[in-house]
């Protein structure tokens, strides 16, 4: 391994000064060290990878250079020479511009009412919009960052609006670019062209500095990788002499099984039946446009598609809580039985009983209380089991010995059951959800990004539960954003767009590239299906039931 600072400046090997140096950063809070003693060199002209486990410290250090906070100790120089980044304002005229994971926009402002909002020249716009404009020209043809600039912002594309916030950066001037989890919201078509207008980027000699805990990615675009583990800087390395196996090892400490281990699957009985299912929420927009699916047990179908597209409200009917003041249309049947879609019998505690768990999107939103203890949010849903009951009083000390039990089965750290589910990192408040849900043995599993936020060490153990519950015979309903996981995981992949579905793929008879067109709302030309109103499904209801 070479250390970061033995690699060379850019990419044509010159001794310039590195574009950015750290040294010797510190930064706590409180009892908490975010970061300890890093030493950081980014070369110039170079794609340079940061990765790590949640609460490695990544956000904090970037946060550090971008003026957000101020380290207790260490030195930054920028182009070689030492700098005080008090705000984000020094962080701009040094040169540094940073693309969030969640975009700083006005949505109802134009593109270039974006770009020059916080740097107009004097109390008149039109000379600063007249400016803005053939500057905006010169980038995009400069860089492929095409976008009307008198496109209002809400109305373009995620991608698009990824391409307003690098063109904010890059018209104040930005020589070096600091991109957060920048492809989380992006069709793989997408980030594809992001890659490219980075590449550009950086062979124009600009400097880029990319938070990413794909590894696909940092192997795929970064030209070195440093790796962040606790709070500390443990290695960096040229990206061309390491592995992914190998970066996964250094971010977790521990050799990582990367890919998930499966049989084919053995498809039984139908368990779960979608027809014509339609929402149209408070405010009259149709957010689910007819879908249809089935899954039987002993398989897992994947919906993918980028977020907003219809998936979470496809899991909330299905779990029960249909969106407030919607109305929702269709037939769901549960092994033959149907299921309400409003009304009287149509809850979360009713589906439980009908046989389906539910791992929802947002663990801290709806699968905890996060100032409830382990072993009562492990006991949510189920408070009314015979086992945790005596007479007309709950048995706590029965639903704490359960929920220790669980603990100890799913690795959940640290083992105290007493702690309060905020105390726990984003790992383990999943693996307390998803503890509960398939320990239950339910047989229709709905799993709604069963990965977000978490470590690369809980990845692989939540996957090889799934799959385990597939291989008990369940049906299982997986929607992720992550197209790796999904092709990973699924044995069918059906794809959301604008609350249909697109089309249905087997993995291993499909492209990243293919499935990325459904994602963007391609019409399936293999798939009549689609073209009829959105479809992935088996068998036919009986006549007249549809």
């Amino acid at each position: 391994m070479a250390a970061a600072d033995d690699m060379k400046g850019g990419r044509s090997g010159t001794a310039a000064p590195p574009a950015i140096e750290l040294r010797g950063i510190s930064k706590a809070f409180g009892p908490v060290q975010a970061n300890w003693d890093i030493n950081l060199s980014v070369p110039k002209g170079t794609i340079h990878g940061i990765i790590g486990e949640n609460g490695a410290g990544k956000s904090t250090l970037m946060s550090i250079l971008y003026g957000f906070y101020k380290p207790d100790a260490g030195e930054i120089l920028v182009n070689g020479r030492p700098i005080t980044i008090a705000d984000s304002q020094t962080a701009i005229r040094a040169g540094i511009g940073m693309v969030f994971q969640h975009f700083k926009l006005v949505q109802n402002f134009t593109v270039l009412e974006n770009v020059i909002l916080g740097v107009e020249e004097g109390a008149l716009l039109r000379p600063s919009l007249s400016k803005a404009r053939g500057v905006l020209k010169q980038l995009a043809a400069e860089y492929q960052l095409n976008v009307d600039p008198n496109a209002t912002v809400e109305d373009l594309s995620v991608g698009h609006q990824q391409r307003v916030e690098i063109l904010k950066a890059l018209y104040r001037q930005a020589d070096i670019l600091i991109l957060d989890e920048p492809t989380g919201v992006l069709t793989p078509a997408e980030a594809d062209h992001l890659f490219r207008i980075l590449q550009g980027l950086r062979d124009e000699g600009k400097t880029i500095i990319l938070i990413t805990h794909k590894l696909r990615e940092i192997m795929e675009i970064t030209d070195n990788v440093s790796v962040m583990r606790r709070g500390e800087m443990v290695a960096s390395v040229k990206t061309a002499q390491t592995s992914p196996e190998e970066l996964a090892e250094l971010m977790v400490g521990r050799k990582v099984l990367l890919n998930v281990e499966k049989t084919p699957a053995r498809p039984a009985a139908l368990v779960l039946e979608v027809r014509d299912l339609r929402l149209v929420d408070d405010g009259g927009v149709e957010r689910l446009r007819g879908v249809s699916l089935d899954i039987r047990a002993g398989e897992i179908l994947g919906i993918a598609g980028v977020s907003g597209n219809g998936q979470t409200q496809l899991l909330e009917i299905l779990g029960g809580y249909p969106p407030k003041g919607s109305r929702v249309t269709g037939q769901v049947r549960m092994n033959g039985a149907d299921l309400p879609l409003s009304g009287r019998g149509c809850d979360a505690g009713q589906r439980r009983r009908d046989g389906i768990g539910h791992i929802p999107e947002d663990r801290q939103v709806e699968g905890l209380i996060m100032d409830f203890a382990a072993w009562e949010n492990i006991a949510f849903g189920w408070q009314d089991a015979p086992e945790f009951n005596k007479g007309w009083l709950m048995d706590n000390q029965a639903i704490r010995r359960d929920a220790e039990a669980k603990m100890e089965r799913f690795d959940v750290r640290p083992r105290d059951a007493g702690l309060a589910a905020r105390n726990f990192s984003g790992g383990n408040q999943q693996k307390i959800v998803v503890a509960r849900e398939i320990e239950r043995n339910p047989d229709l599993l709905l799993i709604g990004q069963p990965t977000r936020g978490v470590d690369i060490g809980a990845i692989e153990f939540i996957h090889k539960q799934i799959v385990a519950l597939r291989d008990a015979g369940k049906a299982i309903l997986l929607v992720s954003v992550e197209l790796d996981e999904i092709l990973a995981l699924a044995d069918r992949v059906a794809v959301m767009f604008d609350g249909r579905i697109m089309g249905e793929r087997l993995p291993g008879d499909t492209t990243t590239g293919e499935l990325g067109l459904l994602m963007a709302g391609v019409t399936d030309t293999r798939d009549s299906s689609a073209n009829a109103g959105g479809s992935a499904h088996v068998d036919e209801l009986p006549e007249g039931r549809a």
